[in-house]
């Protein structure tokens, strides 16, 4: 099973790069191998996403622990895998992009708490959206190098969340601001179409706010009656 999903995972890494979405040495990605005692396997720190060999990851522990004794750390965001899937029971996999759109976004709503996506179509692509009228808010975070802060911080917001109940999830993902998106799913595939989703949607929302002020406000009068009408 492991080798699989490390094919997976490096073709996951070939298609992100050339969609420009994990360049340089940047995001990470993790699919849940067990959950008693809940076991992930990790991309290892600072590998170029587009070129990724089998032996570039690890597996760790709940806490982030490498335990596959392979000398090899882990990326340095590990924890926020663990704690997403210790949070989350549907979670299979978790997958964090740096896309040009998610960073501007992220930084430029960080002030709102949230960036708030309504009236695509697209939405749909989100596990258990039916409908394009409808709306994603989208939690952002500041961003931080201290990773148990952070993951303290996701507790106490997403934790506090229905992740039980039928149906669509309080949210499908999160930004880090000026840094960018972590989204997952019940498995791999579903994890990598929320990312194609998400990306899609925020390049309309920050394509629209560049639009004439005209157009804008048009497209923005429209959101917002749609969203009345919820």
């Amino acid at each position: 099973m492991a080798a699989d999903v490390i094919d997976q995972l490096r073709a996951v890494g070939r298609e992100f790069h050339a969609r420009s979405w994990s360049l340089g040495t940047s995001s990470n990605y993790s699919v849940v191998l067990g959950r008693d005692p809940l076991e992930l396997l990790v991309t290892a720190s600072g590998k170029d996403k587009s070129a990724l060999g089998r032996e570039d990851f690890v597996r760790v522990d709940a806490a982030g622990r490498v335990i596959d004794g392979s000398g090899r750390r882990s990326s340095a965001e590990t924890l926020l895998h663990c704690t997403l899937a210790d949070m989350i029971p549907s979670v299979g996999a978790v997958l964090h992009t740096h896309s040009v759109w998610g960073t501007i976004l992220s930084a430029a709503d960080v002030p709102l708490g949230n960036l708030r996506i309504g009236g695509y179509e697209m939405l749909k692509g989100l596990e258990g959206i039916g409908t394009h009228d409808t709306v994603e808010d989208v939690p952002i975070f500041a961003n931080t190098q201290d990773m148990v802060e952070l993951s303290a911080r996701l507790r106490a917001r997403l934790g506090g969340l229905d992740w039980h109940a039928a149906g669509r999830p309080p949210c499908h993902g999160f930004l880090l601001s000026g840094h960018g998106l972590y989204t997952w799913g019940r498995n791999l595939g579903e994890a990598r179409r929320h990312i194609e989703i998400f990306e899609f949607l925020f390049e309309c929302v920050a394509r629209s706010r560049s639009l004439p002020p005209t157009s804008a406000a048009l497209l923005r009068q429209h959101h917002h009656q749609q969203q009345q009408q919820q």
